[in-house]
């Protein structure tokens, strides 16, 4: 076997293990529990759980979505983010490039799926997240083939202070918060992968899949809409920003 195909090999049976990783992050983040020391427990009773019944994927298939000792219920949403995580390897490896372009793919797309879970799950964006998504998109735009630290720079400013203004806006227009500061975090390291090209389509990319996600939560459950209602917007940021991965920069050749 090649030095590539290992690689490649590596990055997709990787793609479970970071999303349980991530999980366990996502999970422990806002309960204010140590993501690397704590021993993995069930959450309704306690147990610890046992090597075995941490394999990513194939522990949850095998026990059902239940603890072993209280039939305690798993949460589903973690076995969603290891299967997405291992469609994140898949994809990075089949989109190609050099051996560091695929590895800060993965690992880009692993990032954005931890963030997408927990602004869904929490409406929460994690400090630890975001400038994890930072560091690898400014490593893109540093690496072969990348739009350069200026781009990166550009992007960034013109993300995170447009939505920083945003913020400050409604905030003296409804005196009451409307865009999270996760959101203006999190635009550091999405302007620095978009760059200040291609960050007004991220944009609206991410506000047309917000509303048509709000258009048809009113028509499937009219009665249950609440204008005020808050609406995990990091999530449809992060997964434009997973489109505008697949389908290459639209007006300015970043080479990823």
């Amino acid at each position: 076997m090649t030095g590539a195909a290992l690689l490649y090999v590596l990055v997709i049976l990787m793609g479970p293990a970071v999303g349980s990783f991530l999980g366990v992050v996502v999970d422990r983040l806002p309960r204010a529990g140590n993501t690397v020391r704590q021993p993995s427990a069930c959450r309704s009773c306690g147990t610890p759980l046992a090597r075995r019944q941490m394999v990513p994927i194939l522990s949850y298939l095998l026990s059902k979505g239940r603890c072993a000792t209280c039939g305690g219920a798993i949460p589903p949403w973690t076995l969603y983010l290891e299967l997405i995580c291992l469609g994140a390897g898949v994809l990075a490896v089949l989109k190609g490039g050099t051996g560091t372009q695929v590895i800060l793919s993965a690992a880009l797309l692993w990032i954005l799926a931890g963030l997408a879970t927990a602004d869904l799950l929490w409406l929460r964006l994690f400090d630890p997240l975001t400038a994890a998504l930072a560091l690898v998109t400014y490593a893109m735009a540093v690496s072969e083939g990348g739009a350069g630290l200026l781009q990166a720079t550009l992007g960034s400013v013109l993300g995170a202070g447009a939505f920083a203004m945003l913020r400050w806006l409604y905030w003296l227009w409804r005196g009451r918060e409307g865009l999270g500061l996760g959101d203006v975090k999190l635009m550091v390291g999405l302007g620095a992968f978009a760059g200040p090209y291609d960050l007004p389509l991220l944009v609206l990319l991410a506000a047309l899949s917000a509303l048509v996600v709000v258009l048809g939560q009113r028509v499937l459950t009219p009665t249950a809409h609440v204008p005020d209602r808050p609406l995990p917007f990091g999530t449809a940021l992060c997964a434009s920003a997973a489109v505008l991965w697949v389908i290459g920069p639209q007006l300015a050749p970043m080479g990823w």
